[in-house]
Formats: C-alpha cells, structure tokens, sequence
C-alpha cells in the first residue's frame, strides 16, 4: 500500500493507491479464507449459474483460453450465496467485470513469463503456508474452506503463484523510477503547505477481543471468553507486557499486522468515530501518553493505548522530524504507481483478446432480464444502519494503566478501528 503524506488535506493531493495489481481470482479466494465467511455452497461442474456451460470459452488470451466455469467460481466466491439472487441482467455485469479482471491477470503472467519473475516452488511454498497461517485456521479447517470454495491445494498454488509473479514483475518495472529531486520536493511542499497541518488529536492502538464465533481457531466465541480474554490482555499489560507483542498475538483486528496501531486521528475524527467520553478521555491532558482504557464498542472489547496527543494544531516544514522522507517516499510511490497502470494498459493493448461474453452481449442486447427471480427480497440498504449491539459485560476495570472511566453505552457510535484514519498525521 502506497503510503501518502499524512496530513489534512494531502490525500486530494496524491492519492492513496494499492501498488500491486492482485490478481482478482487470488484475492477473491484469499478474501474468503482469511475472513471466514461463508461462500456458496459446492455445485457440480455440469452447469453454472443460471444454467450456463461452465466449459464454455469466456475468453481467450493470445490464445490462452479463460472458461466461464473460472467466472462462476469468482462470482460464488464473491457473492457468498447471493447470485442466486441477481436477475440475469445483473448476472450479466458481474461476469463482464469479473472477467475484465482474469483476462488482465492472464495479460500480466504472460508478460511475468517473459520477464523471468515467475516465483519458483519454494517460494510458491513459502507464501502458501504464510496464508495458511495467517487464516488462523487448523489444516483440516483450511482445506475445507477450500473445498467449500470449490478450490483445491493444486489450485490456490497456482493462484499463488501467478499473483506472486505479477508482483514481482510490478516490482521489476517500479524499479525503474528515481527518487524525485529536491527542486520537486520543495515545489510540491511549497503548493501545498495547508496540507501539511498536524491537527489537534492522538495517535492511538488498539488492541480488540471480538466475542463472535469466528470460526474454528477463534478462542473467544462468546461475550464470557471476550471477558476472560480481555483481562488476561490487561493484566499482561499490568506486568510490563510489550503492546505491540500481544496486539500481533491477540489482537482479532487487522490493526495487529502494525502491532496494533491505528495511527493518528484529529479531535474532530476522534469524537465522530469514538463514544463521547472515550473521546474526552483521551483529549483530557491528565490522561497521559502510555495508559490504557479499555472499553466496549459495537459488540467487540477494545483496550486502547494513548501514544501521543497534540493539544493544539502545529504547522510542520521539510525540517520538522519525517518529513521530507515522507514527501519522498508519497512522490516516488505515486509515480511507481502510474508506471505500473500505464505498464498494465500498454500490455492489454498489445494482447491479442477475444472477448466472447462480451461478444454475446453486442449481439444479443434484448436478451437479458432484469428482473430477479420469484420470491427474492431486495435488502434495504438502510435497515441495519443504526443497528449496534453493546456488551452487558466488559473485562474488570484497571486503575493501573488507565484512566478512571466506566464503561460506556456504545449504541449508535462507529467503530474505531475501521473508521480511524490509520495513517493521519503520524
């Protein structure tokens, strides 16, 4: 992930971008896996969604032919059992853009082919076991996920394979851009010294036990193994426990990858992601950098760490700690980042592509329905939008580490560490 400035108003600037160009098959597979969620129930070969021939040819790549049984595999995965749902019209845009995406990836390996960046058995191997252990899954959890999304070991290797190798070719052609001079350093700070503001805020982590039953692996299935957990965390913390260390052991939170950290977040992000009196505790100078408070929010016991609070906003120059590296790094990413599109665009025109889903669509428009079949009700996106669920009961409170505070009603406030801007003014 391409990190940019962090400053207000600098991400309309240079926008934040993902760098690599995951395969669509890899990250939809790797999605399911990793979240485990639920996907369509394993149907047989011989037919398709909405009855289509799964060895039919969706495409063709410089020869290289891409079957619609690959489309409606993505499409399962993706849709979890709601494709049964689309009307044959709305069936009819997920292919194409499914299949837009597998006929880039095609695109890509052949020229990481040509590029010599095809990952070797070892390191096929390597990076299939780092998303085995990542799932938190049992092996026998693990391929029967697999199973269930109609993949076997076989398969996910070579999707493994084919993202690692398109990886490597990005990596390749990215290594071709300098980084930029000063001149442009200077120019673009100078055009742009309101973004570099570092608001009144905190920087936080977070360490967060969900008492949801996610799955085998999951040791905290319910709100009593939340509690438990939670105040084995807290105690540890008592005794002099590294944060990080067990936000990366413990933590049920994507924050865990960075130990925990969600960076930095301005007074007026803070109370509109956190409960009012968490926000006030945190802003309260007499709750010091290094304490905790651990508190209840949307269903799940976050224990928060204070690392640093700004009490009023502070201009920063190229001077200040950071950052011209950090103007450095956003620049040089940013044009890393057009490289590899712009790389991306010339391969798929030089490719020879016979698209011919598409193809049946010019010459069928009238065909396609756009009604959804009998008896399916359309969710309203709105339904649940003001519905949370607050524990009855938190971990026991701690006067060692953290602020005096009960627990709070968390009903209708946002999460936090999803909402907060893991990056902002670090």
């Amino acid at each position: 992930m391409i990190k940019i400035v962090n400053f207000e108003g600098v991400n309309s600037i240079v926008r934040k971008a993902n760098f690599t160009i995951i395969g669509i098959a890899f990250l939809a597979i790797a999605t399911f896996i990793l979240s485990g969620c639920p996907a369509a129930t394993p149907t047989s070969n011989s037919t398709g969604i909405g009855g289509v021939d799964p060895n039919e040819t969706a495409a063709t790549v410089n020869g290289k032919v891409i079957k619609i049984e690959e489309v409606e595999r993505l499409i399962k995965q993706q849709g979890q059992g709601q494709e049964a749902k689309l009307s044959p019209l709305e069936l009819a845009q997920a292919r194409l853009q499914v299949l837009q995406g597998l006929i880039q990836d095609e695109v890509l390996y052949q020229k990481a082919e040509k590029e010599q960046t095809v990952p070797n058995d070892d390191e096929v191997t390597t990076e299939y076991n780092r998303l085995k252990t990542s799932s938190g899954k049992s092996n026998d959890q693990f391929l029967k996920d697999l199973q269930t999304a109609n993949e076997t070991e076989a398969s996910l290797r070579e999707k493994v394979k084919k993202q690692l190798a398109v990886k490597k070719l990005e990596e390749k052609i990215a290594g071709k851009v300098e980084p930029p001079k000063d001149s442009e350093i200077d120019a673009f700070y100078n055009g742009n010294k309101e973004a570099f503001v570092k608001k009144k805020g905190v920087k936080l982590a977070a360490i967060v036990v969900d008492p949801a039953d996610n799955g085998e692996g999951d040791t905290t299935k319910t709100e009593a193994d939340a509690v438990r957990v939670g105040n084995e965390i807290i105690a540890q913390l008592r005794q002099g426990g590294d944060f990080a260390q067990i936000a990366r052991e413990k933590s049920e939170d994507q924050s865990r990858v960075q130990g925990g950290d969600l960076g930095y977040v301005s007074e007026e992000e803070l109370k509109q992601s956190f409960p009012p009196q968490v926000a006030a505790t945190l802003m309260n100078p007499e709750f010091k950098p290094g304490q905790i408070l651990p508190t209840p929010m949307q269903g799940k016991f976050y224990i928060i760490k204070l690392q640093e609070r700004s009490d009023k906003d502070e201009n920063l120059t190229l001077e200040s700690p950071g950052i011209r590296e950090q103007v450095t790094k956003s620049l040089t990413d940013a044009r890393k980042q057009l490289l590899v599109q712009a790389y991306a665009a010339v391969a798929m025109n030089e490719a020879k592509i016979v698209n011919n889903l598409a193809e049946k669509v010019v010459a069928n428009p009238n065909e396609l329905s756009g009604a959804r079949p009998a008896n399916v009700v359309v969710p309203n996106a709105n339904a649940n939008a003001n519905a949370t669920t607050s524990p009855t009961t938190t971990p026991a409170n701690t006067n060692t580490n953290a602020a005096n505070t009960k627990p709070v009603n968390t009903t209708a406030n946002k999460p936090a560490a999803n909402t907060a801007k893991a990056n902002a003014n670090k």
